[in-house]
């Protein structure tokens, strides 16, 4: 894939996220509980996942080492997902499902800047510089204009 693909992948990625808001909301309508609507949207996520992992390592002709990461990264990556879906699907009611998705961006958006900046986790450590900093305060701002409009 080119270079010019990757933002385009990451902004059906974001579509997917704003999509899976009110879906996700929606089954907490249909069963009258917002928890249980995040652990089955997780629990069919797991079930896709796991089949598609397989089917991938079997098709490069690999193995999942499941040894090799530190079992703690097994858990908090499965309770930040939960974690961010239980609060989804409780809030796309209250504020709507584009000013959740501006505050969801503008967070991520937050957190990716510190994680940059420390290097958390082996990501390569990126300097803030004004044009980062800049696009923080622009995405906040614009965030909570659509809240506020």
């Amino acid at each position: 894939m080119t270079g010019v693909l990757w933002p385009l992948v990451g902004m059906i990625a974001g579509a997917a996220l704003a999509l899976q808001a009110p879906v996700n909301s929606a089954l907490a309508r249909g069963l009258g509980q917002p928890v249980a609507a995040a652990a089955f949207s997780f629990l069919s996520g797991a079930i896709v996942l796991g089949l598609v992992s397989a089917l991938w390592a079997k098709m490069q002709g690999t193995a999942i080492d499941f040894r090799a990461p530190a079992l703690w990264l097994f858990v908090v990556g499965g309770c930040l997902g939960g974690f961010y879906v239980t609060c989804v699907v409780v809030l796309v009611p209250k504020l709507g499902a584009a000013t959740l998705i501006a505050f969801v961006v503008a967070g991520q958006l937050l957190a990716g800047l510190l994680i940059d900046r420390v290097g958390l986790l082996g990501v390569a450590v990126r300097e803030l510089s004004l044009g980062r900093i800049a696009g923080a305060v622009l995405l906040v701002t614009g965030a909570l204009m659509i809240r506020r409009f």
